[in-house]
């Protein structure tokens, strides 16, 4: 039988080979797994044109994946580099990679990314319209726009963040009720301009469904972007943001109706009260559609550990139903990330990620922890540093500091109560002097 998307197929009641692949690695029934994409509630996404592609699936019942964003700007304009970020991303496990280059000819990169990556790879294709198109961002057309759109499309490109809820009367929302942060997406802000520039409305909102088209024809999982996330906790839960999410939720029934998968991009600053409400709206204005959400951060006074506000945001909103996590670095908000900060960001928000599914009860989202747990009663340290989530941090600390006896560490030494009290119930003599 002859299908078009991931969620065609799983209409039409097709067990497709992602499927298949997806149900086995995360110990689900293929047919559950199926049915949940029919229904939206999970995507694949696997553009027909991503060769190597590993598919993962993001939604309900599956384990929490993580995104990297990487990707060349005006002042670091390296693509070895970036490559480099990749292969780091890869080797950490990460599911996806998004490439948010929004400097010159961006093509070369992209496609040497989705050449090289198993992971998924998305984009934000407004980014590269202006460099693409070499034109001043208020003399881009409407077919200029769509032309980007394909082109990342052709290239292989598996999700891409549009932001499509974004429209006049949300932009008369946000001028009217003031933010602190005004509008802090990057993708916002050049739609915002535009809009305002020519005084049109948003044409990823007005021809959505031209936009459908190349969705559909390549199978591309649409990011419905938030271009009204709160920057700033002060603003989180305000009315842009909850207009935008409405419109959000009824674009993605019209998605639905094509037949394209759709994920929907959550806030990134939420003060911890918060968060749990903002899953709960999301998961109900958008119909139980897999949610992607940026950290989120709960603290803004943090510049150069944001990797650790982002995690502790993330785990919670994970835990409450968030589904996809974006990475955040300790370079958020101060410059592009370096090699450094790209692991410190994934090995973060792994661990949120991996947190959040204890406390979902994902299938054996525990037995890890089971398994370190055993080794630390045996006080087997080589056993702990290769079940670490980063061995290579865990061997550098052990190795860097030598306990008298080799099965203690330099903490507790002879007092070391797993061994201690693991002797006693064994009925061995005990000499702690």
């Amino acid at each position: 039988m002859v299908y078009t998307t991931q969620m065609d197929a799983a209409k039409k009641g097709i067990i497709t080979k992602q499927m298949r692949i997806v149900a086995q690695e995360e110990n689900i029934d293929p047919d559950v797994l199926r049915q949940s994409v029919a229904d939206g509630k999970v995507v694949i996404p696997a553009n027909r044109n991503h060769i190597n592609l590993a598919p993962k699936g993001v939604g309900e019942r599956l384990r929490t994946k993580i995104n990297v964003n990487l990707g060349v700007s005006k002042d670091c304009y390296n693509i070895d580099l970036e490559l480099e970020k990749a292969k780091k991303a890869i080797e950490l496990k990460a599911e996806a990679i998004m490439d948010l280059s929004c400097y010159g000819k961006t093509e070369k990169f992209r496609r040497k990314l989705i050449d090289m990556s198993p992971a998924m790879i998305g984009t934000v294709p407004m980014y590269d319209a202006v460099g693409m198109l070499d034109k001043a961002l208020k003399d881009i057309t409407v077919d200029e726009f769509f032309k980007v759109v394909e082109k990342h499309a052709e290239d292989g490109v598996d999700f891409m963040t549009i932001h499509c809820g974004m429209n006049q009367a949300t932009a008369e929302r946000i001028k009217k009720n003031k933010r602190l942060t005004n509008i802090v997406s990057r993708g916002g802000s050049l739609l915002f301009a535009w809009m305002e520039l020519n005084n049109q409305e948003n044409p990823f909102y007005e021809y959505y469904d031209r936009l459908l088209d190349i969705c559909e024809k390549y199978d591309v999982t649409l990011s419905l972007g938030d271009a009204c996330r709160p920057g700033s906790i002060n603003d989180s839960t305000d009315p842009a943001q909850i207009e935008e999410l409405i419109t959000l939720g009824e674009l993605t029934k019209r998605a639905w109706a094509r037949n394209v998968q759709v994920m929907i991009e959550g806030p990134g600053h939420i003060a911890l009260n918060e968060i749990a409400a903002n899953m709960l709206l999301e998961k109900k204005l958008c119909h139980g559609a897999p949610f992607y959400v940026l950290g989120p951060l709960v603290t803004d006074i943090a510049p150069g550990y944001d990797h650790i506000t982002s995690a502790i945001g993330g785990a919670i909103a994970a835990a409450n139903g968030a589904d996809f996590l974006c990475y955040v670095t300790p370079a958020e908000h101060l410059r592009l990330p370096n090699l450094d900060d790209i692991k410190e960001g994934i090995i973060a928000t792994r661990i949120a990620a991996h947190a959040a599914d204890i406390a979902k009860g994902i299938p054996g989202a525990r037995d890890w922890d089971n398994q370190m747990s055993a080794a630390r009663a045996d006080v087997d340290f080589s056993r702990m540093i290769e079940l670490a989530i980063d061995p290579e941090k865990a061997r550098k600390y052990r190795e860097e500091s030598t306990p008298e006896c080799e099965d203690t560490c330099t903490m507790c030494g002879k007092m070391c109560p797993m061994k201690n009290i693991k002797k006693l119930l064994n009925g061995e003599d005990l000499n702690i002097a």
